[in-house]
């Protein structure tokens, strides 16, 4: 039975509703994983399976019933990232400011996955507030990489991404705000999707000035995520799977630019070789490629945005957070909002420039493979973030023009981490993104190296 753990979240759903096994069966089967092995990835933050369990009793029921209403993941285990409310359970939003906070009501996404069938197994580590692209908060370990302990599972993400890589779940939740579902699957050989905005809405209220953030899927595959989306569109019913039925067929030929240069950090070689090698089997494929070059900007030029969103966040004890998100919080006292709407219009006409006629935008995920767990850190939390902001030039192109992205795991370096490959459209384009992964997932095949992974 060990094996079904290697399953995606669909398979395990089709096994049951043919009660192959009941969900009580397959949450333990995790539960014990869990227990096995979080103390070496501080993946989720807190297990409830108690909780878990009376609800896997209940999609064992319904799955009894063999209603045609039955949920898509009726019974599948998954767990919350630890950003998002959930109803009479700890939500510590990563910070030890948080610590005691037990919220009253769920969030919407939560919802929408009790109303697709999932089951959450507990909540999943995230960065503080989801403000860096690792997560390594002060309130516990920080979050490993199943592929290499030493280095980072990425963030904010982090926990959800980590969780599905090492078979803890099958799949997860993320958000992401400035790459934080994309570079988390990166480092962690999976594959997530940022939607658009406006496939399912904003989830994040007024601390979402600019649209940036949304929820996603982490996992591993193209169907599953799409599967998922669907769920959190509110698309519950197997006969209702507009994002799954896009990866069904097969994409039109396709004007895609290229983009191998970023002005604020040197790419890796390897992922330059590795993206170079998508692009050509993306020519194979029909599509026609076009190398161009990204326009020059800065970090410092996009720190406004960053620091503007940090300022709007309820934080009510400064002494009781990290100093780079007590830095960033202060720092954005001095910025307006219509001045970074003004900022992001800029930033959202160079993409505009560099999509040109393309649909699509081919980019490596990020520049270099997971660092090291505290590879970023300096006591001056100025220096902390710079160190840290150069993990998402790419990712953050698709946060601030909110269109749709995904990180595809198509690769691993020499030493055996992986390399995510980003594709992305104009806001609106889910399914044209979703179609076209489908497509590199079935000429790129990674579901062998990851079953590597997690059957050692």
């Amino acid at each position: 039975m060990s094996s079904i753990i290697d399953l995606t979240a669909l398979e395990q759903a089709e096994l049951l509703r043919k009660r192959e096994i009941s969900s009580t069966e397959l949450c333990r089967i995790y539960l014990d994983r869990i227990t096995e092995h979080n103390d070496s990835l501080s993946a989720f933050v807190r297990i409830n399976a108690r909780r878990a369990l009376l609800n896997a009793k209940r999609c064992d029921f319904l799955l009894r019933k063999k209603s045609k209403e039955t949920p898509v993941f009726c019974g599948v285990p998954t767990g919350i990232k630890d950003l998002v409310q959930t109803k009479f359970i700890p939500t510590n939003l990563g910070s030890q400011s948080y610590k005691y906070f037990v919220p009253f009501a769920d969030g919407t996404i939560v919802t929408r996955m009790k109303q697709g069938g999932m089951v959450s197994l507990g909540k999943l580590a995230t960065s503080e507030f989801g403000i860096l692209p690792i997560t390594e908060p002060d309130i516990h370990p920080p979050t490993r990489n199943p592929w290499n302990l030493e280095h980072s599972a990425g963030g904010s993400s982090g926990g959800s991404a980590a969780a599905v890589a090492a078979n803890l779940i099958p799949i997860a939740q993320g958000s992401d705000g400035g790459g934080s579902i994309r570079i988390p699957s990166s480092f962690c050989h999976l594959y997530g999707f940022k939607p658009s905005l406006s496939l399912i809405g904003n989830m994040h209220g007024k601390f979402n000035a600019f649209g940036m953030s949304v929820m996603g899927p982490i996992a591993k595959s193209v169907e599953d995520a799409a599967t998922m989306l669907d769920v959190m569109t509110g698309n519950h019913s197997l006969h209702n799977r507009p994002c799954w039925q896009a990866t069904q067929r097969a994409p039109s030929s396709l004007r895609i630019h290229l983009i191998l240069n970023t002005p604020v950090i040197e790419l890796h070689p390897e992922v330059i070789e590795l993206t170079k090698a998508t692009a050509k089997t993306l020519e194979e494929l029909g599509h026609k490629v076009e190398l161009i070059q990204l326009e020059e900007g800065s970090i410092k030029e996009f720190l406004p945005i960053w620091q503007y969103l940090i300022a709007q966040l309820p934080i009510y004890f400064k002494s009781y957070v990290q100093p780079v998100t007590r830095w960033l919080f202060e720092e954005g006292q001095q910025y307006g909002l219509e001045e970074c709407l003004a900022l992001q219009k800029r930033f959202c006409q160079r993409i505009t420039t560099a999509f040109g006629e393309a649909d699509m935008l081919l980019t490596p995920t990020v520049p270099h493979p997971a660092p090291k767990i505290n590879q970023f850190y300096d006591r001056d939390p100025r220096k902390m973030f710079t160190n840290a902001a150069p993990v998402g030039p790419f990712t953050v192109l698709f946060n601030l023009s909110q269109g749709p992205a995904a990180s595809l795991p198509l690769g691993l370096t020499s030493t055996g981490l992986p390399i995510g490959i980003q594709i992305g459209s104009h806001p609106g384009r889910d399914q044209d993104v979703l179609t076209l992964s489908r497509q590199l997932e079935q000429a790129l095949p990674w579901k062998d190296r990851l079953n590597t992974l997690q059957q050692s």
